[in-house]
């Protein structure tokens, strides 16, 4: 009789995770095609990195500019421009710029141009809990890598349920740090110069390029 009854708590658990993952893949899918559907989009977002054991804290904003694969970040005092062959770093601290190609990205978290597709492979995913923020009501999808050699533990999806949009990002590693991105005033459709994700490095005469 235990073993029936473990049997069939088994079965309803595994009903379960198999319906809430199915949920979560839908409101993933649904953000993904509405945000897939604009021209570009436009963002302000809050960084912030804790690690207890470290006593490491720190939080700092910047906003990004995203068109297909294009995008434009502005970040921790630098700019960083992909231009859809190469990453550009401009430091002016340092007057300094590198040039990266395209395969050796070095973003927060996640790159900015595939924040809203990265999910869609590597991952196995499923409904968390569910809050509100201020006028939002924000459901958090779990995200826990396929690959047991993760330097992540899980990651936590914030989507505003009403509007479809991300909210946060939070990112869970195995070394107790706890990185988390939250997403204000996004902007969509905006009307962009040609040039807004290209570079000219005859305006940087002084800069020491690093290519």
């Amino acid at each position: 009789m235990k073993k029936i009854l473990f049997i069939f708590f088994l079965l309803i658990i595994t009903r379960v995770y198999s319906q809430s993952s199915e949920d979560a893949k839908k409101i993933l899918d649904d953000v993904s095609t509405k945000i897939s559907s604009f021209k570009n989009i436009s963002f302000d977002f809050t960084y912030s990195l804790n690690n207890k054991e470290e006593q490491i804290k720190y939080e700092t904003i910047g906003d990004v500019t995203v068109s297909g694969e294009k995008y434009k970040l502005n970040y921790l005092g630098s700019i960083q421009l992909f231009d859809g062959e190469k990453i550009y770093t401009i430091i002016p601290e340092n007057e300094e710029i590198t040039i990266n190609a395209k395969d050796n990205e070095n973003e927060i978290t996640i790159n900015p141009s595939k924040l809203l597709t990265f999910y869609k492979s590597g991952y196995n995913y499923s409904l968390d809990i569910k809050q509100i923020h201020l006028d939002k009501s924000i459901q958090f999808i779990k995200l826990i890598p396929v690959d047991k050699n993760s330097d992540l533990n899980y990651l936590l999806l914030g989507i505003d349920i009403n509007t479809k949009n991300i909210f946060r990002l939070i990112e869970i590693g195995k070394n107790e740090t706890i990185t988390t991105l939250t997403i204000n005033n996004q902007r969509t459709n905006l009307k962009l110069e040609k040039s807004y994700f290209t570079i000219n490095l005859e305006d940087y005469p002084n800069y020491f390029i690093n290519n």
